[in-house]
């Protein structure tokens, strides 16, 4: 970790002494004074991918804009969040779209939040930029992000972030605080054939855990029983427990043209680079004293189990674009990884290690071409050595028909290692304890999509699974544990999503149909869940202000929920009870006055006619009751 700490500092060092090499132009006082007079476009603001695509700010107030003000700054359609803000959320729908290559780390259900190395953007502003976005919680609590980057010269970037939360909840011993904090920074030769990006993260994630209400209180709950509308008052099943995830990374990039022949007809461009990144993570659960449901302890009192994983991957690659032959790219990495405990855990029918510690040697390629209007892709990797086989193959072609319409197809064969917490588990409880060997998991997607923006956008995609792993629970147990299916799952899902517009109103409907055509037992989705937004939008003010005002529907109908495991912090299939099949009612206000949007939303305020409550996170785990919730997003060009 020292030396990966010393190559991230020195990058950074080096990168911000070569931007101090600017031109001999125009002094800086006659360059600030021009930008300040001419006011820059804002398609200048440029923001670009972990995979270099580049998009820009965007100020609107649009109804995709209401459904990305949230937690997560993205849209929620396929989840269902939990109660408090800062908790986890159910999964509605699934998405195959991964290409990693080795076992995932524990506690998935705490990672919704979690920004992984493809999450990172880097920025090119013409003028220093501020965001802050504001959100009130769930008592005794708010939510922030505050975002700012600046070019220091034309050549050089960097930003700071910082996201953190912190909201008590409505019900007993539920308090959720996350932070995310991010740095980036990005610099290019004023030729631009040499470039280099690195960010630093450092998360936490950290949550109350009450293991949800008790068969009491449920009754009550469902009941909608008047003397415990404060839902602090209704039980839970213990208040003494605790879970964190933590992660440090960090992540330097950087690549060189050898040979760089552009013009407006032919072009021929050949890059090397390669990236390196370092994370260190850790999932712990802390308990003062033992849950009965949860099986017999090791410890009469302090529970307290932690696992950490230390990845550090580097990766070498060369890429040559070619305007007749297309871009061609070829890529080799090595991975070195330690999972496991402090200690060994000795059993009277066994031994259960505390390590899972090797390393992984990948190979890989890539190939995009566009052909007779065809845009073509494939990607292809695959594990030559170590400890975990993997691989994948990834191809898509899309066409545009027109201005309008563009048609996409994609498959993905993708075969990897079952998550770290599968192979090898340890816990203060007995039944958490366990070392496996597992079968990879071997995926099968194909996909189409359409997108028309004056039909519809629609997507079907087909998915076939074997061996697929996951938590359940065994005959006779109560505790969840890995179990691997014998049987295949296939899983169709069609997603329809269609917007009318009629003069100062719209309505915004998106509808998925899902069906588990085999494997329902171990696989478990609604079939239908849908969204309808009617709005009102219009100028006001003499266009000094914009309105937006309507309703948010949102309906999924009954299916076996996954239930949530406090002490893994993930999900499990459960055959009991049927939830879901309540609609959820928002109420919402918005406005933009220049840069500033501004959110006023009455949320589930359905519940406050219902005489009874149906409505669940998980089993256990009711949903949000009404609320109203307001806050902003604020950008400053400066």
């Amino acid at each position: 970790m020292k030396n990966t700490l010393i190559l991230f500092l020195l990058l950074t060092v080096s990168t911000t002494v070569l931007s101090q090499n600017r031109g001999q132009g125009n002094s800086p006082k006659l360059d600030r004074k021009k930008e300040k007079a001419e006011k820059p476009p804002i398609d200048l603001y440029r923001i670009v991918s972990a995979d270099r695509d580049t998009t820009y700010i965007d100020t609107s107030l649009s109804i995709q804009k209401e459904y990305k003000y949230n937690y997560l700054r993205r849209d929620d359609f396929e989840l269902m969040p939990f109660s408090n803000v800062g908790q986890t959320y159910n999964s509605l729908a699934y998405n195959f779209d991964t290409s990693n290559l080795k076992p995932l780390f524990a506690a998935q259900s705490h990672h919704f939040n979690y920004y992984d190395i493809e999450d990172i953007n880097y920025f090119h502003v013409p003028t220093p930029l501020t965001e802050l976005y504001f959100k009130t919680a769930f008592q005794q609590g708010q939510q922030l992000d505050a975002f700012f980057t600046v070019n220091t010269s034309k050549q050089f970037n960097f930003s700071v972030a910082y996201k953190g939360i912190r909201s008590l909840g409505k019900y007993q011993h539920i308090l959720a605080s996350t932070g995310n904090f991010t740095f980036t920074t990005n610099y290019h030769t004023k030729n631009k054939r040499y470039n280099i990006r690195a960010h630093m993260t450092a998360q936490d994630v950290l949550n109350q855990e009450n293991g949800g209400l008790t068969d009491t209180s449920l009754a009550l709950f469902i009941a909608d029983d008047s003397e415990f509308s404060d839902r602090g008052r209704l039980d839970v099943n213990f208040e003494n427990a605790e879970n964190k995830l933590e992660g440090l990374r960090f992540f330097g990039e950087h690549e060189y043209e050898l040979i760089s022949k552009r013009d407006s007809l032919d072009y021929s461009v050949l890059k090397i680079g390669n990236r390196v990144s370092y994370e260190d993570k850790f999932y712990e659960y802390r308990q003062t004293a033992p849950f009965a449901d949860f099986g017999p302890s090791y410890e009469a009192a302090n529970l307290l189990s932690k696992v950490k994983l230390e990845d550090f991957n580097v990766k070498a690659y060369a890429q040559f674009d070619n305007s007749i032959i297309g871009k061609l790219s070829a890529f080799a990495g090595y991975t070195d990884y330690n999972y496991g405990y402090n200690s060994v855990l000795i059993l009277n029918d066994g031994r259960i290690p505390n390590r899972l510690k090797g390393n992984i040697t990948e190979a890989g390629a890539a190939y995009e071409k566009e052909y007779r209007g065809f845009q073509l892709s494939g990607k292809a990797a695959i594990n030559i050595s170590g400890d975990f086989d993997g691989n994948y193959i990834k191809g898509a072609a899309s066409y545009a028909l027109n201005e309008d319409n563009r048609a996409e197809a994609s498959i993905l064969v993708h075969s990897v290692a079952p998550n770290f917490n599968f192979l090898l588990n340890q816990s203060n409880y007995e039944n958490y304890n366990w070392q496996n060997s597992l079968n990879n998991v071997k995926t099968q997607e194909l996909k189409f999509e359409l997108k028309s923006k004056k039909l519809l956008d629609a997507s079907v995609s087909y998915t076939g699974i074997d061996d697929y792993v996951y938590f359940g629970l065994k005959p006779n147990d109560s505790t969840p544990t890995p179990i691997q299916s014998s049987e295949r799952v296939d899983y169709l899902k069609v997603k329809i999503e269609k917007e009318i517009r009629y003069k100062k109103f719209g309505l915004a409907n998106t509808v998925m149909y899902q069906q588990v055509l085999s494997g329902d037992a171990v696989f478990k989705v609604p079939e239908i869940v849908t969204r309808q937004s009617l709005y009102y939008e219009d100028h006001w003010f003499k266009k000094a202000l914009f309105l937006q005002t309507g309703i948010n529907f949102k309906y999924f109908t009954k299916y076996h929920m996954n239930a949530y495991d406090p002490v893994l912090a993930e999900f499990y299939v459960q055959n009991d009870q049927e939830l879901g099949g309540f609609p959820m009612l928002d109420l919402f206000f918005n406005a933009k006055v220049r840069q500033t949007r501004i959110f006023i939303k009455w949320e589930q305020f359905n519940t406050v006619f219902s005489s009874k409550n149906e409505h669940f996170s998980a089993p256990n785990y009711p949903y949000r009751d009404a609320v109203i919730r307001f806050g902003l997003v604020w950008d400053f060009f400066l």
